[in-house]
């Protein structure tokens, strides 16, 4: 298996919403369990307000397939009422793994 690309995106939650942004990123984990392009997935806090997503992929196509998944139109549904700016998403390419 050789893991070379990545998502990162960052969230900054509204002002009272962090935890409602938390329990959303928590439930992500089920869908993410789903997607078989989906090496590893991982959901995280950076500050009271900021928050990521960090997965990994062997290939575009996992990628891109997370990319039109539910995972995304998930986020675009609550955007709005829970995030204080747009979502940050950077493409990554992965140089090395563990």
């Amino acid at each position: 298996m050789s893991i070379d690309r990545g998502l990162l995106a960052l969230l900054e939650a509204k002002p009272g919403k962090e935890a409602e942004l938390a329990a959303f990123l928590e439930q992500g984990r089920e869908l993410a369990v789903a997607e078989e392009g989906t090496v590893t997935w991982y959901a995280f806090r950076l500050s009271e307000t900021t928050f990521g997503i960090f997965d990994t992929f062997e290939n575009e196509e996992g990628r891109q397939a997370h990319l039109d998944g539910p995972i995304p139109v998930a986020l675009g549904k609550i955007a709005s009422d829970l995030l204080a700016t747009d979502p940050d998403i950077r493409m990554t390419d992965i140089l090395a793994v563990k």
